[in-house]
């Protein structure tokens, strides 16, 4: 018997399993994208246990629970859904909610980006799938170390940690755990800021006319949340600076998406919109920087809701430019953020 036999022989041995052991998958690394969330339906039902999850996280509305429950079981599950359902509708794709279907073909697009031993999944933090429920078949799949990529560019405690949140809690009832990564915030990072600025040259080369002005909207959040020292609006701020910098041309930053009676950050989106005219500007173009796919927030509050506004005001020319989905751009760019953050695990296996 030659060494290199009598080497491979030694090596079978150690690694032979005892009769009716449990079968051992190849070890693979998983990136798991994760998004916000979706009802599983446009129906007033569905949208209501989505609703209910949402609102109910302590990260995103920041009241005492024995004060909100109530508000929430009572007033607000039993009068938004229906409107909130309409909403869904108007914008419900044959394959599902935009952002589910564009979060599943992001996963899909990045299937072989990060090479064979590479497993890359979605999630939702709200709805289905669930963060536990792909982290459990991940973990099934072999996977031991995972980088969880939360895919908000700028970091929010409503968004990016309550999402890591959800993911830890879940890690938290495993026994044996898989070592896990975070994905940070992108919201300055070259990649991200060169992939934004390609995809609004597109969309404004496309349009038949010129814009007067360009509005970055980024989903609101309370003022309360600055003062407390959340880093979102200073992280729009940058984005939509760099933004207008790669672009050669100034970004208004406006905050979309207000709920309830407490103060938001401003300017608002919709009242921006309502003022503008008055001011001579008539022809307007809308990004939304902060989201990283179409959604209920894009598709039916500014290109829906925003074009009225704007046109009601006076407005002659309106256009929402489309989020980075998974155009080629946006998978090259979550490809080089990604591949960054799992350096010293691929190809060292």
């Amino acid at each position: 018997m030659d060494a290199e036999t009598s080497s491979a022989w030694r090596c079978e041995r150690i690694v032979r399993l005892p009769p009716h052991h449990p079968p051992i998958p190849p070890r693979k690394i998983g990136v798991l994208l994760v998004n916000l969330g979706t009802p599983d339906d446009a129906s007033p039902k569905a949208v209501q246990r989505y609703l209910a999850e949402f609102l109910s996280d302590k990260r995103v509305v920041e009241i005492p629970s024995l004060l909100w429950q109530p508000i929430l079981r009572g007033i607000v599950l039993t009068t938004r859904p229906k409107k909130s359902a309409h909403a869904y509708r108007l914008v419900w794709r044959d394959d599902g909610s935009p952002l589910a279907a564009i979060t599943r073909a992001q996963a899909a697009a990045l299937k072989h980006a990060f090479g064979p031993d590479v497993v890359v999944d979605w999630a939702m933090r709200y709805g289905k799938p669930a963060i536990a429920d792909r982290l459990a078949a991940m973990q099934s799949a072999g996977c031991d170390r995972i980088l969880i990529a939360p895919l908000y560019p700028q970091y929010c405690a409503a968004t990016t940690a309550t999402a890591n949140d959800k993911a830890f809690a879940a890690l938290a009832g495993m026994r044996w755990q898989p070592a896990v990564r975070t994905l940070p915030p992108y919201h300055d990072d070259p990649a991200y800021i060169e992939a934004l600025a390609s995809s609004v040259r597109a969309s404004l080369a496309a349009l038949d006319f010129e814009p007067q002005a360009l509005i970055a909207s980024f989903h609101g959040m309370p003022q309360r949340t600055l003062e407390l020292g959340d880093p979102y609006h200073c992280h729009c701020q940058k984005t939509a600076r760099l933004l207008g910098a790669a672009l050669g041309k100034d970004t208004i930053v406006t905050f979309q998406s207000r709920f309830g009676r407490a103060k938001w950050l401003e300017p608002a989106t919709d009242k921006t919109l309502a003022a503008l005219p008055e001011q001579g500007i008539k022809r307007v173009a809308v990004v939304a920087p902060g989201f990283s796919a179409d959604c209920l927030e894009t598709l039916e509050e500014l290109d829906i809701r925003g074009r009225e506004t704007f046109r009601a005001a006076g407005g002659t020319d309106f256009a929402y430019l489309p989020c980075l989905n998974d155009s080629a751009d946006s998978i090259t760019m979550l490809t080089t953020i990604m591949s960054r953050e799992l350096a010293g695990w691929t190809g060292a296996q």
